[in-house]
C-alpha cells in the first residue's frame, strides 16, 4: 500500500479532479483576488460581506506569510466565477503539518470541493509536508463523509465546544464541537469499504433525541448516527438540535476515552469509528507527533479561535 501510494503522480490526480469539477484552481495573491475569496466565504456562512468570517487582509497576511489561498473558477459567458476555495498554512520549515483553516465549494459545484482539497495537497507535498489537518462540525454528515470517506482521512481528536459562542448564520444557537480531520498526504485515498457492513447485528446501546437508536457497538467497532440536515434542524428547532449535540457528544467523548477513532461515514448518516486505525493512519501520526503540538499551537489556538473552519462540498455549512 505504502509502495503504491509512493508511485502515486498527486499532480496528475489534482489535474483530473479540477476536470472531472470543470474548474481551474489556482494559488491567488492580488488584493482583487484575495477580496473576492473573502466574500465568498461570507456568502458561504451567511454573513455580511463587511464582516467576512476570514477579512481579506487576513487572507493576505496569511499568504504573505507563507501560506496559500487556492481559488476554484468555473467558466462562464460572462467571465470566470468563483466556485470553491480553500486556505492552508505551514509551521516552521522542519515542520511537517500543514493546518487547513477553512475549505469550501458553492453547492452547485459538483467535485469542487475535491478538487480543491487535492490543489491544496499538492501545494504542500511540493514544500515537504506529509500530513494534513483541519476542524469540521461532526453533525454535518455530508462533510464527514467527503473528508473520511472521500479524502480517507481519519477523526483524529474530538474538541468540546472549540470555538465557543459563534455568530454566523449557519452556527448561531449552537455549540460549537469539532471533529480534527487528520489526513495521510502522500497516501490517504478514497475508502472502497462499506461502514455500513454488520452494523445491523450491532447492539443497541444509545437511544438519539428522536427516540431511534443512537449508537450500536459490535467488539471493537461502534456507529454512531447524526441528524440528517443539522443545519435545517438548527433552524426550524435549536432545542432539538442541542439535544442532538448533547447526545453524539457523549458518544464520542467515551469513544475517544477508549481508544476509538471515526474512520468513515455511511451514506444514511451513520458514524464508523473503530479502535485500530489502518496502518497508514497510524504512520500518519506517528510523524505528525513531533510536529504536531507547535502547529497547533500556532494555527488551532491563536488564528482560528473565534473562526469557523472545515471542509465540504456544498455551500449551507462546509466550515465548521
Amino acid at each position: 500500500m505504502a509502495g503504491e501510494a509512493a508511485r502515486i503522480d498527486w499532480k496528475t490526480v489534482a489535474d483530473a479532479a479540477a476536470r472531472t469539477a470543470d474548474v481551474t484552481v489556482r494559488t491567488v495573491h492580488n488584493v482583487a483576488d484575495i477580496h473576492a475569496v473573502a466574500d465568498f466565504f461570507a456568502d458561504v456562512w451567511q454573513t455580511s460581506r463587511a464582516t467576512p468570517p476570514y477579512p481579506s487582509e487576513v487572507l493576505h497576511s496569511l499568504v504573505h506569510a507563507g501560506g496559500a489561498v487556492h481559488a476554484a473558477y468555473c467558466d462562464r459567458q460572462s467571465g470566470e466565477r468563483l466556485a470553491g476555495a480553500a486556505v492552508a498554512v505551514f509551521g516552521e520549515p522542519a515542520e511537517r503539518d500543514v493546518y487547513s483553516f477553512v475549505a469550501a465549494a458553492s453547492a452547485s459545484g459538483h467535485g469542487v470541493g475535491f478538487a480543491v482539497k487535492q490543489a491544496q495537497r499538492l501545494w504542500a507535498l511540493e514544500r515537504g509536508a506529509t500530513s494534513m489537518r483541519w476542524t469540521f462540525d461532526p453533525l454535518v454528515s455530508r462533510n464527514a463523509r467527503f473528508n473520511l470517506v472521500k479524502l480517507g482521512a481519519v477523526g483524529s481528536e474530538y474538541l468540546v465546544d472549540f470555538y465557543g459562542p459563534m455568530s454566523d448564520g449557519v452556527n448561531n444557537g449552537d455549540e460549537s464541537d469539532r471533529l480534527t480531520i487528520l489526513w495521510d498526504l502522500a497516501s490517504g485515498t478514497t475508502r472502497k469499504d462499506d461502514p455500513v457492513d454488520d452494523r445491523q447485528a450491532a447492539d443497541v446501546v444509545r437511544r438519539a433525541p428522536d427516540g431511534g437508536p443512537l449508537a450500536l457497538a459490535d467488539g471493537d467497532r461502534l456507529w454512531c448516527r447524526v441528524p440528517e440536515d443539522i443545519v435545517a434542524l438548527r433552524a426550524a428547532d435549536p432545542g432539538l438540535a442541542l439535544q442532538w449535540r448533547h447526545a453524539v457528544r457523549e458518544v464520542f467523548t467515551d469513544a475517544y476515552t477508549e481508544g476509538l477513532r471515526a474512520t468513515a461515514m455511511s451514506r444514511d448518516g451513520w458514524y464508523l469509528l473503530t479502535r485500530s486505525p489502518s496502518p497508514d493512519v497510524a504512520t500518519v501520526e506517528n510523524r505528525a507527533e513531533a510536529s504536531a503540538e507547535t502547529a497547533h499551537e500556532k494555527t488551532s489556538s491563536e488564528a482560528t479561535s473565534k473562526i469557523p473552519s472545515d471542509s465540504y462540498e456544498s455551500a449551507s455549512e462546509e466550515p465548521k
